[in-house]
């Protein structure tokens, strides 16, 4: 456990930093989209073609990975959303409450730790969830998140903007590219790749800075106390039911005969482990939900990740 922990703690520690900077102004709030804007278009998408291109294409297009993981995502955010919508709580801020609750930070730090934790082969797994939560978790939050707007008129309107962020996220593409290029052993001049390798090596330290500097942002910024009623639960469900729900629905398709490998379920199982995607914090607050909501359940996660992810480690290395 010991020595899971030292593996784990520089990626939160991180973090840590980042946050700080931002809490106490080394870090001007004007300078955080611009390492956001780095992160995601320029370091993120060089890492995911990186791990793309040397990942064989099968285990990109695992079809019972993928099955398994979607199975998850869905019945997390049905459950999610079930859950708060009870209280008071409309569709908008219901639905990205359970975007943090279905989708893992598995861009910024689920792959790079993943990678330190259980060697390459486990990047190839974590990028199969990364395009699911893209590409279909991402896509029907944001859609029920336009349901408040009953009208005809509301849901197109949400489905052309889900549609549209999905088609501008360089993240996916990097990850088509790559596999592309796996697939059709097709390999970038020596120049190109090596640019490619010193944006992606610069991936994981910027990013998890920045998701620390997008916290204290976030939390900064918020003007209304959130009662923890109405993100400590979630929290917990992103931490706790999360991975134990995709293990259990590993297990049983496993036991159904499914040609999963137990090497691919541990992976995602881990990355359901992971805290929520940072990201969402800056989907809610484009969107018009409650960030400061948003941005607590992050924090939280990611707070009590760090005890909980090594715990899970532990548990299934």
């Amino acid at each position: 456990m010991l020595g899971i922990l030292f593996v784990t703690f520089p990626f939160f520690a991180l973090v840590l930093c980042g946050y700080l900077a931002a809490r106490r102004g080394l870090l001007p709030q004007l300078a955080i989209p611009g390492l956001n804007t780095f992160v995601l278009y320029f370091a993120l998408p060089c890492m995911l073609y990186r791990f793309g291109a040397g990942t064989p294409i099968a285990q990109l297009l695992d079809a019972s990975l993928v099955a398994v993981y979607l199975v998850c995502a869905l019945l997390m955010v049905a459950f999610t959303v079930m859950l708060t919508r009870k209280g008071r709580i409309a569709w908008n801020d219901a639905s990205f409450g359970a975007l943090v609750a279905a989708f893992p930070n598995t861009g910024f730090m689920g792959v790079p730790l993943l990678v330190a934790l259980l060697g390459a082969q486990a990047a190839g797994p974590a990028i199969v969830t990364i395009l699911v939560d893209l590409l279909v978790t991402s896509s029907l939050c944001i859609a029920l998140s336009r349901l408040d707007s009953a009208d005809i008129h509301g849901a197109e309107v949400a489905a052309q903007k889900a549609l549209k962020g999905v088609a501008l996220n360089p993240m996916p593409w990097a990850i088509v590219l790559g596999a592309l290029s796996s697939g059709f052993g097709v390999a970038l001049p020596g120049p190109v790749m090596q640019t490619v390798g010193l944006l992606a090596d610069a991936a994981s330290p910027v990013a998890l800075f920045t998701i620390g500097a997008v916290l204290a942002r976030s939390q900064m910024t918020s003007v209304a106390a959130t009662p923890l009623r109405d993100y400590v639960p979630v929290a917990l469900i992103k931490l706790v039911i999360h991975p134990v729900l995709v293990g259990l629905v590993g297990l049983g398709a496993i036991a159904l005969g499914v040609p999963l490998e137990r090497f691919a379920l541990t992976v995602i199982v881990l990355v359901a482990a992971l805290p929520s995607a940072s990201n969402v914090a800056l989907l809610a607050e484009r969107f018009g939900a409650d960030n400061g909501r948003i941005a607590r359940i992050i924090l939280l996660s990611t707070v009590l990740a760090f005890f909980s992810f090594s715990a899970a480690v532990a548990l299934l290395t």
